[in-house]
This record gives structure tokens, sequence and C-alpha cells, in this order.
């Protein structure tokens, strides 16, 4: 599954890219001084980037990325199935219900990301190293060198900057991922004509991508910033300087990018933990 994960973050790192460089950008960040945004859309903000920065820009932070993939998306998954029938109990018969489903998801998202925070982060920070004028040294070499150097400058703890947010981001898109799929999955299975074959998975896993890139972007344009930008003091102060700065549509920037990246990684994992299921005889 690990290796899944991995194949699936290469895939969608550029969308990742995307999603961070828009999220970031403040009105105030301007090519010129019309006020014409760096960024603008999802093929534009990455033709922008490969033109400035060259192909490799695409896939900054694929350390940090991987190796947040096979720790969150790992305990993730591999904890959802466990807790979900710890929750109804072991002796449970029939359709689990969706409050547990969803309870189920928030706690391991949860979890899992409290394990993985410090490889987001040094992600982030890696990402949001954009084309530097000339002259001005790069905060960091490589994924090694960011974690030593942030940890030398302002401490152990800084690895976990954003922490907040980030568990709120990933407990409530792991919830509407999980969750959803469970759901829609169901959902579908009842119609007549639907089996429990790749269609379905497709339909159920673009579904769930769709609902957490909806319910998850205001958090994740908080953690992407607090994560980027050390100038919030915490988590309500990011939020409020963004909505009276920027209006409360600057928490949906990115959507696009974040919804193809999404949604193709819940096709690929979900399509991939069904054949995996299937193999292992498990239950989703």
């Amino acid at each position: 599954m690990d290796s899944v994960l991995a194949r699936a973050k290469f895939c969608t790192l550029p969308l990742d890219i995307a999603k961070v460089r828009l999220q970031l950008q403040k009105k105030a960040v301007t090519v010129d001084a019309v006020g014409i945004p760096k960024y603008r859309g999802l093929l534009g903000t990455i033709a922008t980037i490969a033109r400035e920065e060259g192909l490799p820009a695409l896939w900054k932070g694929i350390i940090p990325g991987l190796q947040r993939q096979c720790i969150y998306g790992g305990l993730r998954i591999s904890l959802y199935g466990p807790v979900k029938t710890y929750l109804v109990g072991g002796e449970f018969i029939g359709d689990i219900p969706l409050y547990h489903k969803i309870l189920a998801a928030f706690l391991t998202g949860a979890i899992a990301i409290l394990v993985a925070n410090p490889t987001d982060l040094v992600k982030v920070r890696l990402q949001a190293e954009g084309k530097l004028p000339a002259g001005v040294p790069r905060r960091y070499s490589g994924a090694l060198d960011a974690y030593t150097t942030i940890v030398k400058q302002e401490g152990l703890g800084a690895l976990w900057t954003g922490l907040g947010p980030n568990v709120a981001r990933n407990a409530i898109i792991n919830a509407a991922e999980l969750a959803s799929y469970d759901q829609v999955k169901q959902m579908i299975l009842k119609i007549p004509g639907f089996m429990d074959n790749v269609l379905t998975h497709l339909l159920a896993g673009l579904g769930a991508g769709f609902f957490a890139v909806c319910i998850g972007s205001p958090v994740d344009v908080v953690k992407s910033r607090m994560m980027g930008d050390s100038t919030y003091k915490n988590t309500l102060d990011c939020f409020i300087k963004t909505l009276k700065s920027e209006g409360f549509l600057a928490f949906y920037k990115g959507f696009f990018p974040n919804f193809g990246r999404l949604g193709a990684w819940n096709v690929i994992m979900f399509l991939t933990f069904e054949r995996a299921k299937n193999f292992f005889g498990g239950e989703a």
C-alpha cells in the first residue's frame, strides 16, 4: 500500500505545488504595478512555475511529500477499519451508521497527522520557495537540511508549527474522504445495475475527493499560510487577517488544483485499496 501511496503522491505533486502557491498568494503579490496576480488558475500556475523555475520545481518537496504519505497515509488507512469496528462493537452486523464512519475517520486522520506533521511542514516550506532574486540564498538546500535548519533555528517544537489547523484539516478531510467513500459506495450499490466493481470504486473515489475539498479547503488554506508564513500569531489570527484582507473566497484559493489532486489521489488510492482488500480477503 505504501508503494501505491508513493506513486500517487509523485503523480499529483505538481497539483499540490500549484495549490500551495495559490493559497500562499495574497492580493499584494503581483507581477507588476498594474496588480495582475503572479499565479492565475491551475494551468497558469503550473506554467509559470515551469517557465520561471524549470520543470523540476514542480516536484519540490517530493522527499518530505513521500515521507508524509507513507506515515500519514499508512496510519489513517490501516487504523480506519479497526477503529470503526471498535466504535460499533465486534459483534455488530449490518451497515455501519454514517456517524460512526465519520467519527472513526476523524479520529484516525487526527492521530496520523500528529505523527506526520514535521514532514508536512518541510514539504510546504520547500514548496513555498519560489524563484528567488539573484544573490538571495535559499533557506534550505533540501529536505534533510530543512529538518535540521528548522530545529537549529526555531527549536524542535517548530516542526509542529501549524499543528492545530493541520489536525483540523486532515481530520476533516479524512472524515470526508473515507466516510463519504463508504457512504457513496453503499448508495451506488443500491442502484439497479451497479456492482462492487471498478466503475463503482471510481465514482465513489471522485465523490470522496469532491466532498473533501469542499469541506476542507478553508482549513487547508490556513494551514498552508501558517506553515509557509511565520507572520501569523496563531490559527485565529491567520483566519481573521485572511478574511479581512481578501474576503471569504480566499479560503477556496487553489480549489481546482486541490480537487484535481485529491480526486486523482482518491481514485488511485481507493481502486488500489479495493484490490488489496479483495486479495487479502479483508473488509473496509
